[in-house]
């Protein structure tokens, strides 16, 4: 070991348009790295939930091995990945990808597993190889996004919930063999009863699937509302034009692989969509990634998503500290919908 100092005051350096960040001192390896972890742990914990990100620099973590090992002290318990709706590579040990989805795609801001019962409190991203362009994880708080929303369409959300539709297909979206790790229809509608969820197979054997959630929560820990949903990012106004437009064409308004809407009868509109983007847009912050870098995010406090890269990316992620949705003060119960409960304007 290097002996470089563990203890004293955190290196925080807060700067516009950046999210928070830790310089970590010069530290021999993932187990020493480790070990200033578990020294600043408190100071960590307490930064994030002022920030609701943090940016941890100059760390030496080189491999999945590494990650994984700190990863053990920042989120000791796991949480599984439920309900399945992106493509990503399983290194073992809780350890995947961040996204499997192509370079050139923009992901949108996103609170992971909003749409579940329980979803990880914590996330952990980790930079292996850092792109030659682009591919920053930017992060938005989603207190501030919650602030800056219109008042009518937060009080619509605080009062009615949102719906979200899922029709599975391998080509399309993700199989729902996938999705939900079985191969049995049995165990699907088994967990879909459990979960709040309605499902129904058509002629064909495609699943379709709604499911109502609250869209504001408030934070376990902090007791802070915020706007916690995936109401924009799997909304059939966040298509464009033309895919949309096929897509109507070729499935019919119900038969989208993703859809999503206000549980109060009221059409969601593309005015409502710009809406949110805006809101997500102006609480956004971003840092390029570099070898050894950890982003630490409070899941519930922060969204995140993932900008459009050039040249090899390997960005490894970790979920864990699970919540459920009923320790987060929801107005409106989880349950499960009708599917034509979506309507749009």
């Amino acid at each position: 070991m290097s002996g470089a100092p563990r203890g004293g005051a955190l290196d925080w350096r807060t700067e516009p348009g950046a999210p928070a960040t830790v310089q970590a001192p010069e530290l021999a390896d993932a187990a020493e790295a480790r070990a200033w972890l578990a020294d600043h742990h408190d100071d960590l914990r307490a930064g994030l939930h002022r920030h609701g990100a943090v940016y941890l620099r100059g760390l030496p973590v080189r491999s999945v091995e590494d990650f994984a090992l700190v990863r053990d002290e920042l989120i000791p318990r796991a949480t599984p990945y439920r309900e399945k709706a992106t493509p990503r590579s399983d290194f073992g040990g809780g350890v995947f990808s961040s996204t499997d989805l192509p370079a050139g795609q923009a992901i949108r801001p996103h609170n992971e597993n909003s749409y579940t019962l329980t979803f990880p409190g914590l996330l952990l991203f980790g930079c292996l190889t850092a792109p030659e362009e682009g591919g920053a994880t930017p992060v938005a708080d989603c207190r501030e996004v919650l602030r800056t929303l219109p008042a009518e369409l937060v009080e619509r959300m605080r009062a009615s919930g949102w719906i979200l539709t899922r029709t599975y297909s391998e080509s399309l979206s993700v199989a729902w063999q996938s999705a939900f790790g079985t191969e049995s229809p049995e165990q699907v509608e088994k967990y879909c009863a459990e979960n709040h969820i309605s499902c129904a197979w058509d002629a064909d054997g495609r699943l379709r699937t709604s499911q109502l959630r609250p869209g504001v929560v408030r934070h376990p820990h902090t007791g802070e509302d915020v706007w916690f949903n995936h109401l924009a990012f799997w909304s059939r106004f966040s298509l464009d034009d033309e895919i949309r437009e096929v897509l109507l064409d070729e499935l019919g308004p119900d038969g989208l692989p993703f859809d999503t809407g206000i549980d109060d009868g009221i059409p969601l509109t593309a005015a409502d969509l710009e809406s949110i983007n805006t809101a997500y847009e102006n609480a956004t912050v971003r840092r390029a990634w570099q070898p050894g870098d950890l982003l630490l995010v409070d899941n519930v406090l922060t969204a995140h998503a993932r900008d459009p890269f050039r040249g090899e990316r390997r960005i490894v992620v970790a979920m864990g500290e699970p919540v459920s949705v009923y320790d987060c003060a929801p107005i409106v119960a989880p349950r499960a919908t009708a599917a034509t409960a979506v309507s749009h304007g």
